[in-house]
């Protein structure tokens, strides 16, 4: 009789005991899930945080460099709109050459439009007829560790015709807009690039305001597409072109443009009419060719 009593104890105990585990292992489970539950949705809320954060940083370097683009498209309006009398003359005489050489032969037996030495030849004679001191400049600089070394060849005018003013130059770049274009550029750059004139005539200064600004641009382009700069569009290097150390060439006066017949090259004639044209025209000077 004791020994079933005390067997009765022992499985009561034994049962409550369990019963208290498997209450606690039950108790700290769902505790472990609500704990795991409020982990995983914290989680998931600073992924959605961090997601905002980079809507908001994408959308402010937008916006920066909307900002970037219009201001470098004002302050290049602005620069181009402006311009003196002396400019406005100058242009109107190189644009009014070009336009005329477009059906002339130059003396090298090319269009003379697509002759860059001639035409440069061509408008430097113009503009000295006209009665400004134009020469037909060279640039040359050697290389540094920041840019390789280069040469160039434009026009200028210099213009002393002001004691107040002092002197005065004014550069010519008859392909100006190409100087600035570039392969696989951006649409923004492109259209910058676009309303430049395709010659350009200013003074230093304002050639100076836009080098500083097209240099500016494609530098921004570059890291856009994330793309390496070639040194040649450097502002260092683009400013040595037109601004650095030259040596001016003054252009003989030339030959109309609209007489293309004088532009052309002198006749040869062959041995077999060199006295019929010696009878005919005596004046004229012939290059005689044997015949074979």
């Amino acid at each position: 009789m004791a020994r079933t009593a005390a067997s009765t104890a022992r499985e009561l105990l034994a049962a409550s005991f369990s019963g208290m585990v498997f209450g606690f292992l039950e108790d700290g489970g769902q505790e472990f899930k609500q704990s795991y539950s409020s982990s995983d949705g914290s989680s998931q809320e600073n992924e959605a945080m961090f997601d905002i954060e980079d809507d908001q940083e994408e959308a402010g370097e937008d916006e920066k460099d909307k900002k970037f683009w219009d201001n470098q498209n004002q302050i290049l309006e602005a620069t181009l709109c402006r311009t003196s009398s002396l400019e406005t003359k100058i242009r109107s005489v190189t644009k009014e050459t070009v336009k005329e050489s477009g059906e002339a032969v130059c003396g090298c037996g090319k269009a003379a439009s697509g002759c860059r030495s001639c035409l440069m030849r061509e408008v430097s004679g113009r503009l000295c007829n006209a009665g400004y001191n134009s020469a037909i400049c060279k640039s040359k600089w050697r290389s540094s560790p920041d840019i390789p070394s280069g040469e160039h060849t434009f026009l200028d005018v210099v213009d002393n015709s002001s004691s107040r003013k002092g002197e005065v130059r004014v550069i010519i770049e008859l392909n100006f807009r190409a100087e600035f274009e570039m392969a696989r550029a951006s649409d923004e750059y492109n259209t910058l690039v676009q309303r430049l004139p395709e010659i350009f005539v200013g003074k230093v200064e304002r050639l100076q305001n836009l080098i500083k600004i097209l240099c500016s641009a494609a530098k921004k382009c570059m890291k856009e597409k994330k793309m390496h700069m070639g040194p040649w569009r450097k502002h260092k290097y683009v400013q040595a072109k037109w601004l650095g150390a030259c040596k001016r060439t003054t252009s003989a006066p030339p030959l109309s443009m609209g007489q293309s017949d004088q532009l052309r090259p002198r006749p040869k004639a062959s041995m077999l009419t060199v006295d019929l044209l010696g009878e005919m025209m005596p004046n004229m000077h012939c290059k005689a060719v044997a015949v074979l």
